[in-house]
């Protein structure tokens, strides 16, 4: 355990620092299958993250040292599992609002989890959860963020985009980091004092192409629709064809103007 000076009541006061790991998620989930208990809002901190996941097992790739890969550890037995996507909405606010602190426009959340400044991938979020019967156990939420690095490979080039880069200038990731969990702790406990609504309606107000007419792709199909919100269950609810239909998580592409 590693004290440090954030201003948290308990996301981010077990601070372990590590200087390479594979992952930040599978670290800390290896730490939690053992024995003695992790405290709520222990959170795993990598400089160097060479087999980092994204959603539905893609990767993560981070230059060493210039980006913010960790992972937190959350215990919400309070959520049912009908409701495990609030979770992710008070997450993504979070960093939302942290990184607006930099960056007061164009930061918004591409459904479900990911970050983005204008049209560009600017992070990612994500979440491991552990079922116990109907109760979430333990959530470890993996966050990688896209800050000094000024360089991307051709490929990532036209999609990806840091805080570097925007601003012009490094950014300090201990002082970052306090931020994100200063921001994620007074979510957290939003979401424990039952503020469904207003956490929803704050997601909803920061998605990605809200209320936009853009071009989008399913089963190979190409359409145009516009993002209207979500259900309950966190899946998207899109305008197409004079009617709304729903997408679950990987069902729809967004197509880069």
């Amino acid at each position: 355990m590693q004290n440090n000076t954030f201003s948290t009541l308990f996301v981010g006061q077990n601070l372990i620092k590590l200087l390479a790991v594979d992952s930040t998620n599978t670290f800390l989930k290896n730490l939690v299958s053992k024995s003695e208990p992790l405290p709520e809002g222990t959170v795993i901190m990598a400089d160097h993250q060479f087999a980092g996941r994204g959603q539905q097992e893609n990767t993560w790739q981070a230059e060493p040292g210039k980006n913010l890969t960790v992972s937190i550890l959350l215990k919400p037995k309070f959520l049912p599992l009908n409701k495990q996507f609030l979770l992710n909405i008070a997450i993504s606010i979070a960093i939302n609002k942290a990184l607006s602190k930099y960056v007061p426009v164009g930061i918004t959340i591409k459904w479900p989890n990911d970050i983005y400044y204008l049209n560009k991938k600017l992070g990612g979020i994500l979440i491991e959860n552990s079922i116990v019967g109907n109760a979430i156990k333990t959530a470890v939420i993996g966050i990688g963020l896209n800050i000094n690095q000024q360089d991307f490979s051709n490929e990532l080039a036209s999609k990806a985009t840091s805080l570097h880069q925007i601003l012009q200038e490094d950014v300090n990731l201990a002082e970052l980091l306090s931020e994100i969990c200063s921001q994620i702790e007074s979510l957290y406990l939003q979401l424990k004092t039952g503020a469904h609504a207003f956490l929803t309606e704050a997601y909803v107000h920061k998605l990605y192409k809200i209320n936009i007419p853009s071009m989008y792709r399913h089963n190979g199909e190409i359409f145009e629709g516009i993002i209207l919100g979500i259900t309950d269950l966190g899946l998207l609810n899109v305008m197409r064809d004079e009617k709304v239909t729903q997408f679950n998580f990987k069902e729809i592409e967004f197509l880069n103007p």
